[in-house]
């Protein structure tokens, strides 16, 4: 927050949530002014008929007046690489799609969003946008693109089914950058459990970590304000009491639906206070490094990056206590802060997500790559963490 207690908060996409609200997506789509759909998402989703559990919810409206898909993009990676969504959006030309409909995890999300920001844009390259490494832009000068843009999240994690930032791997530079701006977000959202049920344990473990690190570090953000923090700490809470239940058991259609609710709050609640974000910083300069999962690695540096900088973090120990649902019986800021650090340890055994780097064979003989890496990576800019301490978090994380 400004000195003057000025901040700006943004939440534009409108959430339709519950189990089966996919059926809706069609009549959702036409209330937009949509008629010809291009559907995104990945190889992995296509494969186990989650994109036809979505086509076949348009083959049950016969109405003339509703929209149609015009065709069905499923080449979109882990870690979205701008040259994928380069081909995407050359793809929607080509169908003369004029609309959004996004299908899948973190990855599918932003790429979704980046084609609607080259679209509107008239890019060919995408990473053009993302020359400084960030792109953060701001009303009035960014306008609504007038592409109808829905999403449908398939994990609970990223959030970025409701969040107006893009995180793409920048093939040229070899980094993730990214792209923040008004009415980047999707238009309309729709958190069904029923897409998310039965997700592997290690998977829901990795994309929940996701999301606690999106809710601790915007709590934490000197950015944060009543408004970050209602979405952030609610969103903790959430994801403190459901997620080991969604790990336990892939059918509990309670946990699932809670946790789609928390991850969608979380995102926004970071990105609205944006700034301080260390652990985020380690998790994409590794993930660009190593191809590391985003949401593995901010479960791994979560609790390090705390402990190794403990001057971002104790300022913040009650709220972050709050947000963990512990009681906090008079502690000072430091002693919280270590029953918040082990509270998390004490949750990562819980849901068995990693909690090092040792399957990705990371290597302190690359360490100095490594600080170089972390140190340039584009939201560093907000806290540049010392090299020392890069070197710190490093070899603790390799574990």
């Amino acid at each position: 927050m400004s000195n003057t207690g000025y901040f700006q908060y943004n939440m534009r996409t409108v959430i339709h949530s519950g189990y089966g609200a996919i059926v809706r997506i069609p009549a959702l789509l036409q209330g937009l002014g949509a008629r010809r759909v291009l559907l995104i998402s990945d190889p992995g989703l296509k494969a186990v008929g989650v994109v036809d559990r979505v086509l076949d919810c348009f083959d049950s409206w016969h109405s003339g007046n509703m929209p149609v898909i015009a065709g069905v993009y499923t080449d979109i990676p882990p870690d979205a690489h701008s040259s994928a969504v380069n081909q995407c959006a050359a793809y929607a030309r080509e169908i003369a799609a004029d609309a959004i409909l996004a299908v899948g995890g973190g990855s599918v999300m932003d790429a979704s969003k980046a084609v609607k920001y080259a679209l509107h844009h008239q890019l060919l390259n995408v990473a053009e946008a993302l020359q400084s490494g960030i792109r953060v832009e701001s009303w009035p000068a960014a306008q609504h693109s007038g592409i109808p843009h829905l999403t449908v999240p398939t994990t609970a994690g990223t959030g970025a089914e409701g969040s107006n930032g893009s995180v793409i791997f920048n093939d040229e530079a070899g980094i993730k950058g990214g792209i923040v701006a008004p009415y980047l977000d999707a238009d309309i959202a729709v958190l069904d459990a029923q897409l998310t049920l039965g997700l592997p344990p290690g998977l829901t473990a990795s994309t929940g970590m996701d999301a606690l690190t999106h809710a601790l570090e915007g709590i934490a953000s000197p950015n944060a304000n009543p408004f970050t923090d209602a979405h952030c700490m609610i969103s903790a809470q959430l994801i403190e009491r459901y997620l080991p239940r969604a790990v336990a058991d892939g059918q509990d259609v309670e946990a699932r639906s809670q946790m789609l609710s928390a991850s969608c709050m979380a995102v926004n609640g970071y990105l609205a206070g944006l700034n301080a974000t260390p652990v985020h910083n380690c998790a994409h300069a590794f993930g660009a490094l190593f191809h590391i999962p985003h949401g593995d690695a901010n479960g791994v540096f979560l609790p390090i990056v705390m402990e190794a900088l403990p001057e971002l973090y104790i300022p913040h120990a009650q709220r972050l206590a709050q947000a963990l649902n512990i009681q906090q019986n008079d502690k000072n800021g430091a002693e919280l802060l270590e029953v918040v650090i082990t509270r998390i340890r004490a949750l990562q055994q819980e849901i068995g997500c990693a909690t090092d780097l040792k399957r990705w064979e990371v290597s302190a003989d690359r360490l100095e790559e490594i600080v170089m890496a972390v140190a340039t990576d584009p939201i560093a800019v907000f806290f540049p963490i010392p090299p020392e301490k890069i070197a710190e978090i490093t070899l603790k994380a390799i574990g």
